[in-house]
């Protein structure tokens, strides 16, 4: 367990501090509530742990030694972030059915996928593996104890940026508050996915 401190409190800064599934799950915290960002909260959390699963099998010697297939996931991953800046910046205030905030919402697959296609992840993660994980036969034992852990650290930070956009939306009364909330959250999501074209 001691070994496991200093991966703990890497798992926390990197899930915690902004990135762009902190800011879509905020968005869609003030728009849908709690519940309705869960699926993205926990889509997130599962996907970065498949990502250090994967890298720890193998798979991320490939990606960090193809030049061409970094740069290809990198232009996955900032389309995919422009269109859910997008999506974020011109959808309307949900309309509401029997009480409850109804209309297109970000799931569980695309939460997860999002994370499958972030180079900024899968660098993460090879990090994480290279220093981490021991080599020889505790490897995989290592490797599926990291991706576990990451996922529980995740989990309750994600969860806090969860609560954070209810506590928000309790504070944006008005419809147009939330209307420009949430489109600044769609620039910045938009930056966000910008940012790594910067070297």
């Amino acid at each position: 367990m001691i070994e496991l401190l200093p991966f703990a409190l890497f798992a926390f800064v990197a899930s915690i501090t902004p990135g762009p599934t902190n800011v879509l799950v905020l968005s869609h915290s003030v728009r849908f509530g709690f519940m309705g960002a869960l699926p993205i909260v926990l889509g997130g959390c599962a996907g970065a742990a498949l990502v250090v699963l994967t890298v720890g099998l193998g798979v991320g010697d490939a990606v960090a030694t193809h030049t061409l297939l970094q740069k290809l996931m990198k232009g996955l991953g900032i389309l995919w972030l422009s269109y859910l800046a997008w999506q974020i910046y011109s959808s309307p205030e949900p309309e509401r059915v029997d009480g409850q905030p109804a209309g297109p919402r970000m799931g569980f697959l695309a939460s997860a996928g999002l994370q499958l296609v972030n180079p900024k992840a899968w660098m993460m993660a090879i990090a994480v593996i290279s220093v981490f994980a021991r080599p020889g036969a505790e490897r995989w034992h290592d490797v599926a104890q990291l991706s576990l852990v990451f996922f529980c650290i995740s989990l309750p930070c994600l969860g806090a940026w969860a609560l954070l956009g209810r506590g928000a939306a309790a504070l944006l009364k008005s419809k147009a508050r939330r209307v420009k909330f949430n489109r600044s959250l769609a620039a910045l999501l938009l930056l966000s996915a910008l940012a790594t074209l910067l070297p």
